[in-house]
């Protein structure tokens, strides 16, 4: 594709030769003649003098730099939009698989391609376009929208509910039990049946071997648009709001609730039965224990103020450093008082 032809595509502005020949996409340091880069983050724009690419993606042209640009209000984002035009993933043919197993009260839509080992259950609908990798199981009851995809050892439970554009990542399983569970008086434990559902919004993205279980009572659901990592567990009756990202290995307690556009960085934990406001970003690792007001960036277990958090950190090392002066200063502090009470003064030993 000729870099002209490329920019008009975008929506870009072309500084440059617009005749060059754009056979791919990618990043700027694996780049070769040929290619397209982006530059997103300014502080990286001493990189571009280095890079092969014979074009880049760029918010304002890098001074001194010959390389053709397209100037684009939202590098990232045109760079992925380029990236789909050069590359589309395999997309196997519609139809049902003679290895398939699919219910006879099941609804299959137009355009639907079912693999090997794939298994939908009774009374199942599932929508236009639908997806079923091989080994990907649908339960009895769920309903699924339009242009859904599953990759294999994805799972949609029992009476689920799906909408349209979801994409299922591998081992991805919607709709798992809670994990509820009553104690006997002897002290064993009595397994609470999760009657609820998982819903699952329209343009919602699952990453591989997250769980999205189904609630006690009522529903779990994920609202549209949003984006959950790998090894992500979210608890029975959650509400994950639109838009939200949510990183690797992140977990969330039964019945919380999180705002629109939330982003919890990886590993962060959040307690059950409270919420994280509209806007909020928790930081890697933190511990969450209240709620988390709107736009507030948190950090910490338990969590705080991220500002206040970055200098705990900075001092954190220091803290043996402080403990000796501290203990210094309180042991010149007690000659002191001797002084005034008539004591003899002598000089602390130091202690290290």
């Amino acid at each position: 594709m000729k870099l002209k032809d490329l920019a008009n595509t975008l929506g870009c502005r072309l500084e440059g030769d617009g005749e060059l020949e754009i056979r791919g996409v990618r990043g700027m340091e694996q780049a070769e003649a040929g290619e397209l880069t982006f530059l997103a983050n300014p502080k990286y724009a001493h990189k571009v003098k280095d890079t092969r690419a014979t074009a880049i993606l760029v918010q304002t042209p890098v001074a001194g730099q010959p390389i053709a640009s397209l100037v684009s209000e939202n590098p990232y984002h045109d760079f992925a939009r380029a990236l789909a035009l050069f590359y589309q993933p395999p997309r196997p043919r519609p139809g049902v698989h003679p290895l398939a197993s699919v219910a006879a009260t099941a609804v299959i839509g137009e355009g639907a391609s079912i693999g090997p080992f794939a298994v939908v259950g009774e009374h199942v609908r599932l929508g236009r376009d639908a997806i079923l990798h091989p080994h990907v199981v649908i339960y009895e009851g769920a309903e699924i929208g339009d242009g859904f995809t599953a990759h294999s050892h994805a799972v949609v439970r029992e009476f689920c509910k799906v909408g349209h554009r979801v994409v299922l990542q591998n081992g991805a399983v919607v709709g798992g039990d809670g994990f509820g569970f009553a104690k006997t008086k002897d002290g064993r434990h009595f397994k609470i049946v999760q009657s609820g559902i998982t819903v699952i919004e329209d343009d919602v993205e699952i990453q591989s071997n997250t769980s999205i279980d189904r609630a006690t009572v009522g529903e779990t659901r994920v609202k549209r648009g949003a984006k959950i990592d790998s090894l992500v567990q979210v608890g029975h009756a959650c509400v994950v709001g639109e838009d939200n990202i949510l990183c690797s290995q992140v977990g969330l307690a039964g019945s919380t609730v999180l705002g629109k556009n939330v982003l919890l960085a990886g590993q962060a934990g959040v307690s059950g039965h409270l919420t994280i406001h509209d806007n909020a970003i928790v930081y890697a690792q933190a511990g969450i224990g209240g709620d988390v007001a709107p736009g507030e960036m948190v950090a910490g277990s338990p969590h705080f103020g991220m500002k206040t958090w970055r200098r705990a950190v900075a001092a954190f090392p220091k803290l043996p450093e402080l403990v000796r002066t501290v203990r210094q200063l309180g042991k010149r502090l007690d000659v002191l008082e001797g002084n005034k009470d008539g004591g003899r003064a002598t000089e602390p030993a130091t202690d290290e």
